[in-house]
């Protein structure tokens, strides 16, 4: 091995795995499985990645194994920008696929950045119910925010708060939490060399004193008759098993839930565990905890009515830029400054806490204009836009540095298309498509 393992880490394994622990070392030296998630909201995303993959992920519909790579890499390629896939490791969409969100629920991923379980949860919701997303540290929250942009979330909100303050805002208001836990990080040792570094003997426990912490605020979000899954990247015991029966004991309203996960097997007391040896992943753990009793699930708070000027302002957007598609006409529509959103009416109150992206960026408003903005382009159906110009790769490329491309199409805001996905709005004006992605979208 290149590099070593701690010999307490080692000797945990040892006595955890028992006669499997040789092969568990070996399959350490193997190669990461590395992966993506195929966007469904994306119509050819599967044409797209087919150069990039070797196979499905079998506990995740749209997940696939990426194959050996060339210099070609997937992170730099013009489907991702317009979000066709998301880049994640195997074992790291477990967690999702086991809270199994379904269209219509209001779901909160506590400790969601950088974003691959919360673009999989919103994919999941197919833009019914609400998404919360949540990172109490800045920088990954705004990342996060990139993310669900970029894969076309459009029922997503996300906040950056403490799960504490979180609790105390939104006491069971939610149908389904997810909380992937900040943890020792064991299972990402095949691939992480610094995660071997920083790991020490007392890493787990108090990791697990941080996770009770967590667990005990994220409990408090769920309704009674909702779920909450539980999951971890590492393997020891006092993490995984440990923190769900203190968890258990702590909260008698709660019981496990059994589940199966194809390809993995059938959990035990609703937990069940990823190891590199047994399949083509990395380290995880995952549980789901069902809270007993009923409870009314999410309702959508009263429409309110439009006022003039935002009823002026959707109807400028559908005359010159787009028809919105009814999951997003039947949102509320509110502004803030000079921008115009739209979040599903069934979001909680989110005034007080530091909110990164308070839902769908509809467009930026001036006096006598009105301009599209980025993330609407990339939760649009591309029908919905009035004009649309489809890009070769050459124009698409010198598109994502920001560089107006020749078109001979009608005068206006017009959709950016790759393969007939989304690369952002331009405006058309003397025979060149006007470039409008972000500065910080644009690449050198």
């Amino acid at each position: 091995m290149n590099h070593p393992l701690p010999d307490a880490f080692l000797n945990n394994m040892q006595k955890l795995l028992g006669d499997e622990y040789p092969a568990f070392l070996c399959a350490l030296d193997d190669a990461p499985a590395l992966a993506l998630r195929l966007n469904p909201g994306r119509r050819n995303a599967e044409a797209a990645a087919r150069p990039y993959v070797d196979g499905p992920v079998p506990w995740c519909k749209e997940g696939r194994y990426l194959a050996p790579l060339g210099e070609d890499r997937p992170g730099s390629a013009i489907p991702h920008a317009a979000g066709a896939f998301y880049l994640q490791e195997a074992s790291a969409m477990a967690s999702a696929a086991v809270l199994n969100a379904q269209p219509g629920e209001r779901v909160l991923d506590m400790c969601a950045a950088p974003g691959g379980k919360s673009t999989q949860i919103a994919a999941a919701l197919d833009g019914q119910g609400l998404l919360v997303s949540n990172d109490p540290e800045p920088a990954r929250a705004q990342a996060l925010a990139g993310n669900l942009e970029r894969m076309g979330a459009a029922n997503a909100v996300v906040v950056c708060a403490t799960p504490d303050r979180l609790a105390d805002r939104w006491p069971e208001r939610f149908d389904a939490v997810l909380v992937d836990a900040p943890c020792s990080g064991e299972g990402m040792f095949r691939r992480d060399i610094a995660a071997r570094d920083e790991w020490r003997p007392a890493s787990p426990e108090g990791c697990a004193r941080r996770q009770a912490e967590i667990l005990d605020r994220a409990a408090r979000t769920v309704r009674p008759g909702g779920r909450m899954v539980y999951s971890t990247c590492t393997f020891n015991e006092c993490e995984n098993e440990g923190s769900v029966r203190g968890f258990l004991a702590r909260h008698p309203d709660f019981v496990p839930e059994d589940f199966e996960l194809p390809g993995v097997g059938s959990s035990r007391a609703g937990m069940l565990r990823l190891f590199p040896h047994r399949l083509r992943g990395d380290g995880h753990f995952v549980a789901r905890l069902r809270r007993e009793g009923v409870g009314p699930s999410a309702k959508a708070a009263p429409v309110e009515r439009r006022d003039r000027d935002t009823a002026a302002c959707l109807d400028a957007l559908d005359r010159d830029v787009c028809r919105l598609p009814e999951h997003i006409a039947d949102m509320r529509f509110f502004r803030q400054g000079s921008l115009l959103y739209a979040r599903p009416p069934m979001c909680p109150d989110v005034n007080g806490l530091r909110v990164i992206s308070p839902g769908l960026c509809l467009a930026r408003l001036g006096r006598n204009h009105i301009e599209p903005a980025h993330a609407l382009a990339m939760a649009l159906d591309p029908e919905c836009a009035r004009r649309r110009f489809e890009l070769d790769e050459a124009a698409a490329r010198a598109w994502l540095r920001g560089e107006a491309v020749p078109c001979d199409g009608e005068k206006g805001w017009t959709l950016a298309l790759y393969r007939g996905m989304p690369l952002g709005w331009g405006k058309v004006s003397d025979g060149v498509l006007k470039n409008h992605l972000p500065k910080g979208l644009r690449r050198h």
